[in-house]
């Protein structure tokens, strides 16, 4: 039951066991979703700078990443099953600060995100078409059409936008990887845990380990989910089957950027720029190895890249934020139910934090990015997932939710062990920050 606290009990599920759903290919859907919002184009670069300062080295990091993520999507899918609620429900039930968090959160992350994914998608689009406009009237457009095709299409159409844009993705990684003819010898050594001969190794191996696929959006997995019509825990076999396909083809995606990386950049000792410009600078060099047209099948698949991440979070963070509005004006249990009608995407706060997605920060396209906004969305981005672990191992751990579906020590060691990582990636980055100029 929910009290005035805003704590829930898991006594308010219903104890008759659905009827369990058929693990079927047919049903994947949101996990082709988190997949493509997840893997954006900072992820690429990040990959490919790997693969090119280390070789294959690192590949069992991007695998290891890969299997901490699966973890964490596959928690909050269990709790939104499991309980009927949704994780904001759930986060409210701990506590104030949880509100607190998520508010700042929201507001700060999406002002500066909007931009970012704005300008990422705009680069490839002005690098196909120069002569057309400037970059920062494509980054414009790009955020209009997200914001029309989001705010005029419900879930079964996103999701059928986002499975062939993720084809596109698919194809044109796969092509590039095999293009690079990989030596599949070093491949396979690379699957050994080895750490760099470098300064900062291990922080370069944590980090990439942690920058596999997703931030806010594996807390979104259990929004899309429900959008899905998955309510109960006769969805769990197919919910489970849906996250490890998701993340089979993230690690697709990251793997064949990394054979990119060690085959055509380190053995030709090529450094990228760090950032979506590098992937610009990628596509000049396939074009220097390759040819014009392999360049631009490039750029097509770094656009569907940058766009699925773009889409994908003005769904799922608008999503969340219309079920952290309602939860605080009802003071009462949100249920999946509500995500899987559809009421949601109708509503108004929905649709105004799409707004905020996409209007404000296109004052950023043209005036850059403020200084000490830059600090604390950095700070407010790392410090995300240490709290999505450590939320999750508290939630599924006590008797908020019902005990067949708590957790076992397979997943609280794994929870434990992305916890401690982005917890450790979280400091690197408050470290890291230049907070003397900040005051």
């Amino acid at each position: 039951m929910a009290d005035g606290s805003g704590n829930t009990q898991a006594t308010q599920v219903d104890v008759t066991e659905p009827t369990p759903r058929r693990s079927s290919w047919k049903h994947i859907g949101p996990g082709i979703v988190v997949a493509a919002t997840g893997v954006g184009a900072g992820d690429l670069v990040a990959t490919l700078i790997a693969g090119s300062s280390f070789g294959y080295t690192l590949l069992w990091a991007a695998v290891i990443g890969c299997l901490v993520k699966i973890s964490l999507a596959e928690a909050v899918g269990r709790w939104h099953l499991s309980t009927g609620r949704t994780l904001f429900d759930g986060w409210a039930g701990l506590g104030r600060w949880t509100t607190w968090f998520f508010v700042v959160y929201v507001v700060v992350w999406g002002f500066v995100y909007g931009a970012a994914a704005m300008s990422s998608s705009a680069l490839p689009l002005q690098a196909l078409f120069p002569d057309v406009m400037d970059l920062e009237w494509w980054g414009v457009a790009c955020g209009l059409v997200g914001l029309v095709f989001v705010w005029f299409n419900k879930y079964a159409v996103f999701e059928k936008v986002m499975t062939v844009l993720v084809g596109v993705m698919f194809v044109v990684t796969v092509y590039l990887a095999v293009r690079v003819t990989p030596n599949l010898g070093e491949a396979f050594a690379g699957l050994l845990p080895v750490l760099p001969d470098e300064e900062d190794s291990v922080l370069n191996t944590l980090g990439l380990i942690g920058g596999v696929g997703g931030t806010i959006t594996l807390a979104a997995y259990g929004y899309w989910v429900n959008a899905k019509g998955w309510t109960d825990t006769g969805w769990m076999k197919v919910m489970r089957l849906d996250n490890r396909v998701a993340y089979a083809t993230t690690g697709i995606f990251v793997v064949a950027m990394l054979f990119v990386g060690a085959e055509l950049l380190h053995s030709a000792n090529i450094a990228l720029a760090k950032g979506d410009k590098g992937l610009l600078q990628l596509s000049d060099i396939l074009a220097a190895e390759y040819g014009e047209a392999t360049a631009k099948f490039f750029l097509i698949g770094f656009f569907a890249t940058s766009f699925t991440s773009l889409i994908g979070v003005w769904h799922g963070v608008s999503l969340m934020f219309a079920d952290f509005v309602a939860r605080y004006r009802a003071g009462d249990a949100a249920r999946g139910e509500e995500i899987a009608s559809g009421a949601r995407e109708r509503s108004l706060p929905f649709r105004l934090y799409l707004l905020w997605l996409t209007f404000p920060p296109i004052v950023l396209l043209f005036q850059g990015q403020p200084f000490r906004l830059i600090i604390l969305y950095g700070v407010l981005g790392a410090a995300f997932l240490p709290f999505l672990a450590g939320t999750l191992l508290w939630l599924l751990n006590t008797s908020r939710t019902p005990a067949p579906w708590r957790n076992g020590p397979l997943s609280n060691a794994m929870l434990a062990v992305a916890g401690l990582l982005f917890l450790v990636l979280c400091v690197k980055q408050i470290w890291d920050q230049p907070w003397s100029e900040f005051f």
